[in-house]
């Protein structure tokens, strides 16, 4: 009776898993009848430019995505709208040269579109940056393909003329995790690395020859406003370099004032640095 018992058992178990296969193998089987879509790859970015009256060009990723996208055979026509949540305004903030782009099936459906920002009788700092935000409204070439109205939110930062490049007498206050102040002194240069971005020749308490990697930590300014985003040391160790408060440029002498620390499991480690401009 048990062996019976037992059989029918197995019978029954194998019933029920055959039963969830067929079922799973035919929701699969559905999954490539949806159409195809054509989006932004990003549903968010940021361009940013110096308010100096030039125009500055910039590109956003497009693609085509879907199950049966590899299969198209045929260049797909996209055409791009903005949407009335933008608070960018055409010709003051931005200009759109051509609504439409064309995705080249021997590109594998993938393509940049372009949008130019503008500068000109912009005045800085903004209280708040203005926001594109783009959709793709249509899309052609394809039976089985269509436009999936995702947006993508451009944020237009416009930075002041920043000119900080150049050779500094460094003066710093290092302050260990018992709080043990310090003073250290050196010569290094900066140099400018993206628009108000840029890269100092020393970090924390150490030469570079005693770290390698990436000499210097990076930081921004922000018409006038220095700020070191989180960052590891020197692009290379774990331990983590971080603005503490944000950091000054004298408008009349070109000096900075940039707090950070540099942080282990241990705690973190304070720095101080005068930068006079030579």
């Amino acid at each position: 009776m048990r062996k019976v018992y037992r059989i029918l058992l197995l019978m029954l178990s194998v019933g029920i898993l055959n039963s969830c296969l067929i079922e799973n193998e035919t929701d699969l089987d559905l999954n490539d009848k949806g159409p195809n879509l054509a989006s932004f790859e990003q549903s968010r970015t940021a361009f940013a430019a110096i308010a100096d009256g030039a125009e500055y060009k910039f590109d956003v990723k497009m693609k085509v995505i879907g199950p049966t996208s590899m299969d198209i055979k045929n260049d797909i026509t996209l055409t791009v709208a903005v949407d009335p949540s933008s608070t960018a305004i055409a010709g003051t903030h931005f200009r759109l040269d051509s609504p439409t782009l064309t995705l080249s099936a021997a590109n594998n459906l993938l393509g940049l579109f372009p949008v130019t920002m503008l500068t000109e009788g912009i005045a800085t700092p903004l209280a708040v940056a203005p926001v594109l935000v783009l959709k793709v409204t249509q899309a052609s070439g394809d039976d089985n393909i269509v436009a999936n109205g995702k947006t993508i939110s451009i944020n237009l930062n416009y930075s002041c003329p920043s000119f900080l490049a150049g050779t500094y007498d460094v003066t710093t206050i290092s302050t260990t995790v018992a709080g043990v102040s310090s003073t250290l002194n050196w010569t290094e240069t900066i140099v400018n690395t993206g628009i108000g971005e840029y890269r100092t020749g020393r970090v924390g308490h150490w030469t570079p020859a005693d770290l390698g990697g990436t000499p210097g930590f990076t930081f921004n300014d922000v018409c006038g406003q220095i700020s070191v985003s989180g960052q590891n040391l020197v692009d290379l160790y774990s331990n983590w370099v971080e603005g503490t408060a944000f950091g000054t440029v004298d408008p009349v002498t070109g000096n900075l004032y940039i707090e950070y620390s540099i942080c282990t499991t241990a705690g973190c480690r304070t720095y101080k640095s005068t930068y006079v401009k030579q």
